[in-house]
C-alpha cells in the first residue's frame, strides 16, 4: 500500500480521540454548571480549566496523530505559536469579569480609564456647620453600619420608589478604591487612590464639596482586586482613624485632616501584605484602636493608644484575612471578635489575650465576611470559595476562657465578600450573588432570589438595600415569607464593590470612579 493510500485509509476513520475528549469536556462543563451549591467563581474557574485541558489535549493529538502529514502538523504548530504570541503582545488584563476572578481582557492599544489626578487641589477646608441639616443625618462612624452589624434601625424609609423616587443631591468623580463612607457631623469620610497618593478624604454630606485630604505616597495594585485602599475610616471624638491598603494607620483631625500620628503596621512588625491588600477597617474601643495584621503567621491583631499611637498589645497566632474586627459580648464577657485565615478568635480587649479560638474553613482561601452575633451567645461565620457558613454556640469555659460548639453548618450562605445581617430570627445577605433569607435556628434557606453578583447589602428596618456589583441599587423586603423588590435605582454604571451607607435619609454610594448622594423619602 502506498503512503498516500495509507493516509487516505486512516483519513476515512473517525477521529475518535478528539471526539471523545470533546464529549467528556462538554459533560464535565455541564456537570459543573448543574452543581446547585457551587459558586460562580469556582464554577467558571473549573469550567475554564476543563476547556483549557480539552484544548491542550486536542493540540497534542494534532501534533502526534498520523492522520496528517508532518508538514501539516508542523505548519499548524507554527500558526498556533504565532497566534499565541500575537495575543500575548496584543492583550492586557483589565480587572476581572463580574467578580468571578477570571481576567477581563482588553486590547493593549485601547485607552485605559484615566485615573483621577492627585493630590487634590482646592479643597474647601473646614466649613460652618448647619446644625439643622446635620440633625437630619444619623451618624455612621464606622464600617458596616452604626453598630458594625449591617443593621440600620428607625430610618422609616418609604418603600415605593416609583411613587417616592430618591432625589440625587450630588454626584462627582472620586479616586480608585473599594472603601465606603463614615458619616459624622454632616461630613462624609472615605479613602481613595489618586495617582501615586493614597488619600483619606472628607466631603460635605449635603453638597459633596471636598473639605480636606490627607495623602501618603503609597499605592496598592493587584490585577483582580484593582488599585487603591479597601478599608473604611472610623471616626471617634473628632479624630479619623484610617487603615490603608499597604498597612499605614493614620490618626487625623476630623475637622482639618491634619496628621496627629501614624503607624506603619506591616513594616514595624515585618509582615507581608495580603494578596488583595489590607481591607479591615479600624475598630476603636475605649482608649485603643485595633487593626489586623498581614500574611505571615503570628500576631493578627494590633492595638494602639488612640490618642498617641503608642503600641498597647498584639494578639493571636494566625495569618490575617480581610474581615474587620468587632466588639461583642459573649457568655458575659466583652470581647473583640475577629475572623482569620485559620480560625475565629475572641480576644480580651484589655490585653489581646485569646479567649476563644475555633478553627473553621480553609486557610488558603480568603475570608472577607463579617462575623455576626445573632443573640443567645451565638455567632455566625460565613465565606465563599466552598466554605459556606457555620453557627457557633459560645459558652463560658475554664479559667476565664470561652468555648464554642457547632450548632449547624452548610453551604446555604456562600458570601464571598458580602456580609449578612440579622433581623429577628433570620439572616439576610447575598448567597453567591443572590439575596436570600436564612433561618438562624435551623440554618435552612427560606428563599433566594435576584441577581446582584458580588454586591453588598444593608438591612434597614424591615427592608434590605442591595448595592449590586453592576452599580444599581435595589430596595427589597427583609421578610421570611418571600422575596419582594420595592425599587431600583440606576445609581452607578460600573463595577461596585463598595458598601452602601445610609445616614438617616441620606444614601451614599460609590465605586472606584464616582460617588453619589441621594435623599430618600421618609414615611410619615
Amino acid at each position: 500500500m502506498t503512503e498516500s493510500s495509507h493516509l487516505a485509509s486512516r483519513g476515512r476513520r473517525r477521529p475518535w480521540f478528539p471526539l471523545v475528549i470533546t464529549a467528556l469536556g462538554a459533560l464535565g462543563v455541564l456537570g459543573v454548571f448543574l452543581k446547585p451549591e457551587l459558586e460562580r467563581n469556582l464554577t467558571w474557574w473549573i469550567a475554564s480549566a476543563i476547556v483549557g485541558i480539552v484544548l491542550v489535549l486536542q493540540a497534542l493529538w494534532f501534533l502526534v496523530t498520523p492522520r496528517f502529514r508532518w508538514q501539516t502538523r508542523l505548519g499548524g504548530l507554527a500558526v498556533g505559536l504565532l497566534v499565541a504570541a500575537g495575543l500575548k503582545f496584543s492583550l492586557r488584563v483589565n480587572g476581572t469579569l463580574d467578580g468571578t476572578g477570571l481576567p477581563k481582557l482588553a486590547w493593549k492599544w485601547s485607552a485605559p480609564r484615566p485615573a483621577l489626578a492627585g493630590p487634590v487641589g482646592g479643597a474647601g477646608g473646614p466649613a460652618a456647620v448647619d446644625l439643622g441639616r446635620v440633625a437630619e443625618a444619623a451618624e455612621v462612624p464606622q464600617f458596616f453600619g452604626p453598630g458594625r452589624d449591617g443593621v440600620v434601625v428607625g430610618a422609616r424609609l418609604e418603600r415605593d420608589w416609583k411613587a417616592h423616587p430618591p432625589r440625587e443631591l450630588w454626584r462627582q468623580p472620586i479616586g480608585e478604591g473599594w472603601s465606603a463612607f463614615a458619616v459624622v457631623g454632616g461630613q462624609a469620610y472615605t479613602q481613595e487612590q489618586r495617582g501615586a497618593e493614597e488619600l483619606v478624604t472628607c466631603y460635605d454630606l449635603f453638597s459633596g464639596q471636598l473639605r480636606w485630604t490627607h495623602g501618603d505616597p503609597v499605592r496598592f495594585s493587584q490585577w483582580q482586586s484593582g488599585d487603591g485602599p479597601h478599608a473604611t475610616p472610623t471616626v471617634v471624638e473628632s479624630r479619623v482613624y484610617a487603615y490603608g491598603a499597604t498597612g499605614l494607620l493614620n490618626c487625623l483631625d476630623a475637622r482639618t485632616g491634619a496628621l496627629i500620628w501614624q503607624r506603619a503596621v506591616l513594616a514595624e512588625h515585618q509582615l507581608g501584605n495580603l494578596e488583595w491588600g489590607l481591607s479591615a477597617s479600624p475598630l476603636v474601643l475605649g482608649d485603643r484602636v485595633v487593626v489586623t495584621g498581614g500574611r505571615n503567621k503570628g500576631a493578627v491583631l494590633f492595638a494602639y493608644d488612640r490618642l498617641t499611637g503608642a503600641p498597647l498589645w498584639q494578639g493571636g497566632d494566625d495569618s490575617a484575612t480581610y474581615a474587620s474586627p468587632l466588639a461583642a459580648t459573649l457568655a458575659g464577657r466583652e470581647v473583640i471578635l475577629a475572623s482569620h485565615a485559620r480560625a475565629l478568635t475572641a480576644h480580651d480587649p484589655a490585653t489581646g489575650a485569646v479567649l476563644l479560638e475555633h478553627a473553621w474553613g480553609i486557610s488558603k482561601w480568603p475570608k472577607a465576611s463579617q462575623p455576626v452575633v445573632v443573640g443567645g451567645d451565638r455567632v455566625l461565620v460565613s465565606a465563599g470559595y466552598g466554605m459556606g457558613c457555620l453557627l457557633l454556640q459560645v459558652k463560658a469555659g475554664a479559667e476565664g476562657r470561652l468555648e464554642a460548639e457547632e450548632v449547624w453548618s452548610n453551604l446555604k450562605l456562600k458570601t464571598q465578600f458580602n456580609s449578612v445581617a440579622r433581623r429577628g430570627e433570620h439572616l439576610y445577605g447575598l448567597d453567591d450573588g443572590k439575596l436570600c433569607c436564612v433561618e438562624i435556628a435551623s440554618g435552612e434557606r427560606l428563599w433566594k432570589e435576584g441577581r446582584f453578583a458580588s454586591g453588598q447589602s444593608l438591612v434597614v428596618d424591615d427592608l434590605v438595600i442591595v448595592q449590586s456589583e453592576s452599580g444599581a441599587v435595589h430596595l427589597a423586603g427583609a421578610q421570611p415569607s418571600g422575596f419582594v423588590e420595592w425599587g431600583r435605582l440606576e445609581a452607578l454604571s460600573s463595577k461596585t464593590w463598595n458598601h452602601p451607607v445610609l445616614a438617616g435619609r441620606f444614601l451614599l454610594v460609590r465605586n472606584d470612579r464616582e460617588a453619589v448622594c441621594y435623599e430618600l423619602a421618609v414615611a410619615p
